[in-house]
């Protein structure tokens, strides 16, 4: 059975720092979250970042692809600024919000205390390589908990080949009605679902099951509270400011 924290900081800070950075880790550490989550994705050079798009244009001063660029090359872009203005570099070219890579960002996690939903974006095509690869990197550098999740199946699965002792959760939209044979194919351990498309005989069935799960993107108390009413052991948000430390 997995460990949830009740609060669960969505693309590291949610909107409370520019998303996915390492800024982000530390707003949602400052706060009282005992968790957060985040997106990996690799480079052009097979290294692991935190990045939810596919393309650059959105989160940073850049512009393409994410697989079609190094991790020199993006490390020259603002991520910052775009997403939000607080966290805008100055003039200056050598003081920029980076994008972090996934060694980077597990280590804030370490340093900080706070338990990591590491969830696998790949890029399309490369799906079993970025969850390889995440899962390589965690079973040669962490020896604490957390939990992995993806969209792509093809990820989770190779992911689970590398590390099948790390816990994984099933990630979905919309609860499939296959889930528990999904769950078995995956060997997860919990399930991560839209808050809006849930439904209270879903939960119910669930919690019948005894699997664990958690609802994404939350950003009132009141909405956190009815889903915790129907039995989640955790709540993704954007704003976890909130929501009380002791609440975390």
């Amino acid at each position: 059975m997995i460990a949830y924290p009740r609060i669960i900081a969505h693309r590291c800070g949610g909107a409370l720092a520019p998303e996915n950075s390492l800024a982000g880790l530390a707003v949602a550490a400052r706060l009282g979250c005992r968790a957060v989550e985040f997106d990996v994705m690799l480079t052009a050079d097979g290294v692991p970042i935190l990045i939810h798009d596919e393309t650059l244009e959105r989160t940073t001063t850049g512009a393409g692809r994410v697989a079609d660029r190094t991790l020199a090359e993006i490390r020259r872009f603002d991520a910052g600024g775009p997403h939000h203005v607080a966290f805008a570099a100055p003039h200056a070219e050598h003081f920029i919000t980076p994008v972090p890579t996934f060694a980077e960002a597990m280590a804030a996690c370490r340093r900080l205390g706070l338990w990591p939903n590491i969830e696998i974006k790949p890029a399309a095509g490369h799906d079993e390589i970025t969850g390889e690869t995440v899962a390589r990197w965690l079973g040669e550098n962490w020896n604490g908990t957390g939990v992995i999740s993806s969209f792509s199946e093809k990820s989770a699965l190779a992911a689970r080949r590398v590390l099948p002792q790390f816990p994984q959760a099933l990630l979905v939209e919309h609860l499939p009605g296959d889930w528990q044979a999904q769950l078995e194919r995956l060997g997860a351990v919990a399930l991560h679902l839209a808050a809006k498309h849930l439904t209270p005989q879903q939960a119910a069935a669930l919690n019948d099951a005894g699997v664990p799960w958690a609802a994404y993107t939350v950003n009132d108390p009141a909405s956190g509270a009815r889903l915790y009413g129907l039995g989640a052991a955790a709540v993704f948000t954007d704003r976890p400011d909130l929501w009380l430390p002791a609440e975390m």
